[in-house]
């Protein structure tokens, strides 16, 4: 264990320097500036500004610069934002996204696991089939329109809930809904399918035949081997999580670490792009990590290599 351990967590960092590196020279091979875009600003202010923030020299040595500093945990100064660091930025704007992201995967989880339990048990009625079209439906409709829909409908035609900002409980509502609309219908199908094929094994005959409870049958036995594909599929729900609330914070006007990245594009903001991804990057290897982990726990006959 401890050495699959340490082959995961060497594989993270790996991963991690070559997000970061692919990131850097993209970056910079992209014409122009971040400073393109100020407004009456001579030449020689432009390189003044280069030389400040060091894009003056050549891009190797920027390059080991920039890494030498983001291993001290030094992301450097936002080319945009004067005065403003980019770790400060983070540290500020990432809770926010964190609160929506979080309470986004645990609706998705809990609602997903119920109701892809409830479709299997149900299977061939009335239910099974409203949860199968819930679930297509969630799995075809792009993220924005969902957002729209839910803003038209219960923001604007109803007037139920507030469509701006972050301000209280009820603010939290649509953006947690549409962010997790997709992920619940994905895992009430991975569920569905899973829950059938564990409810037609035969240690469930055997344990029906041993007399034990339908409900010791179904979370002793069945819930814990169907609920393994869900589990590996919380790596890839984070990273949805993470990327959908770009989308979801800039309709919703969610001052999170999504309106951020976007804005670090827009205006080249080379430092704070830099610093968001690596520390995005970071965040999906590190849970994907735990993520594996945890599927060995739940299941020790998985083989660790």
């Amino acid at each position: 264990m401890a050495k699959y351990i340490l082959k995961r967590v060497l594989l993270a960092i790996l991963t991690i320097w070559a997000v970061a590196t692919l990131t850097f020279f993209l970056m910079n091979a992209v014409p122009g500036g971040p400073f393109l875009s100020e407004k009456a600003i001579s030449p020689a202010a432009t390189k003044a500004l280069e030389a400040k923030y060091g894009l003056d020299k050549p891009l190797s040595q920027q390059y080991l610069t920039y890494m030498t500093d983001a291993l001290h945990g030094d992301f450097g100064d936002s080319l945009k934002q004067r005065g403003r660091t980019v770790i400060g930025i983070i540290t500020m704007k990432f809770p926010v996204s964190a609160r929506v992201g979080g309470i986004s995967v645990l609706v998705s989880l809990i609602v997903g696991v119920v109701l892809g339990c409830v479709a299997a048990l149900k299977q061939g009625k009335f239910m099974d089939g409203l949860i199968s079209v819930i679930s297509t439906l969630g799995i075809a409709v792009p993220g924005f329109v969902i957002c729209t829909l839910l803003m038209y409908l219960f923001g604007v035609k109803l007037r139920w809930l507030p469509t701006l900002g972050l301000t209280s409980p009820k603010h939290y509502i649509m953006p947690v809904a549409a962010l997790s609309f997709y992920p619940t219908a994905y895992i009430m199908r991975l569920m569905r399918s899973s829950m059938l094929d564990a409810l037609g094994q035969d240690y469930m005959r055997t344990a029906k035949a041993k007399g034990l409870s339908g409900k010791k049958q179904l979370f002793k036995h069945a819930l814990r081997n169907a609920i393994l594909p869900v589990v590996t599929y919380v790596g890839p729900l984070l990273a949805y999580t993470v990327t959908g609330s770009f989308v979801v914070e800039k309709i919703f006007t969610i001052p999170g670490l999504g309106g951020e990245f976007i804005g670090a594009i827009s205006g080249r903001d080379y430092t704070l792009i830099m610093g968001t991804t690596i520390f995005l990057a970071t965040l999906i290897v590190v849970m994907n990590v735990i993520v594996d982990i945890v599927y060995k726990i739940i299941d020790p006959r998985i083989k660790l290599k």
